[in-house]
């Protein structure tokens, strides 16, 4: 779905409100269905940096650091961060979760012309293409294993996963109620593909993890993330669960590319 900063501002449900997640439940679903090794993570949204600091064993930077690290912090160490746009490294970063204003000067793209497009004109465009939460909501952002239920509920919970892995949980979305999944690339910047557009729309959103997410949060070459809301994230694993009965399940063991299909075909289809 082809988006831009205008209409990130009409469309920005950031908080879906619903019942608490039974975490100690859900979880040791999804991994027996996925496997997955990377901590599902949940992000929120505060409204001042007083209610982030409040969160249970939050812990603060004390450096200064990419939204990517911050991720990472809570994905591949399982901790508790919270952060201000005091803690982050520049505007492209604060900008997508809306701590940092979405000015001309942020959206004449002229930081990454030459560096990641040709001219100001395409990094200009790159800038009004991604979703981005409105500025002036909120001060404060943190991030946290959903296994903790510091956070409860999340704005948004993020799954990473490997593409044999997240096929079968965008089935699992697609099992009940199915619609078609459409999503866009921005390329560098990809966080606006993932938690930009899931705080923004409330849409299950997934992406390509960028160079700096890759360089500076962790993200591993064969992983794709997906961010969306705790009540999709469990109709997934609903979903993932009725597959896995039809034998539809992972790991996908090969079939053989010379192996007589009719046979393996006649029980998937």
């Amino acid at each position: 779905m082809t988006s831009n900063v205008g209409e990130s501002a009409a469309e920005q449900p950031v908080r879906i409100e619903g019942a608490p997640t039974d975490w100690a439940s859900v979880l040791p679903r999804l991994q027996a269905l996925l496997r997955i090794r990377t901590t599902p993570i949940g992000m929120k949204m505060f409204a001042t940096k007083a209610e982030m600091e409040a969160v249970t064993k939050i812990r603060r930077p004390k450096d200064i650091h990419t939204t990517d690290q911050i991720v990472g912090m809570a994905s591949r160490l399982n901790w508790t961060v919270g952060i201000t746009m005091d803690d982050l490294v520049g505007a492209q970063c604060g900008a997508v979760i809306g701590l940092h204003p979405q000015d001309d000067k942020w959206l004449s793209g002229e930081h990454m012309a030459g560096v990641w497009f040709e001219t100001v004109e395409d990094s200009s465009a790159h800038q009004h293409a991604m979703h981005t939460v409105p500025f002036g909501q909120f001060e404060a952002m943190a991030v946290s294993p959903l296994s903790t239920g510091r956070l409860d509920p999340p704005d948004i919970c993020m799954i990473y996963a490997t593409p044999a892995q997240m096929i079968l949980l965008i089935n699992g979305l697609q099992w009940a109620g199915y619609k078609n999944l459409d999503w866009g690339c921005v390329g560098e910047s990809a966080c606006a593909d993932s938690w930009g557009r899931a705080l923004t729309t409330g849409q299950p959103s997934l992406s390509i993890p960028c160079f700096a997410e890759r360089r500076y949060g962790g993200v591993m070459e064969d992983e794709l993330l997906m961010a969306l809301s705790a009540s999709d994230l469990e109709k997934a694993i609903e979903g993932m669960e009725a597959l896995s009965k039809n034998g539809l399940r992972y790991p996908i063991a090969p079939y053989g590319i010379q192996s007589d299909a009719r046979a393996g075909l006649g029980a998937s289809y």
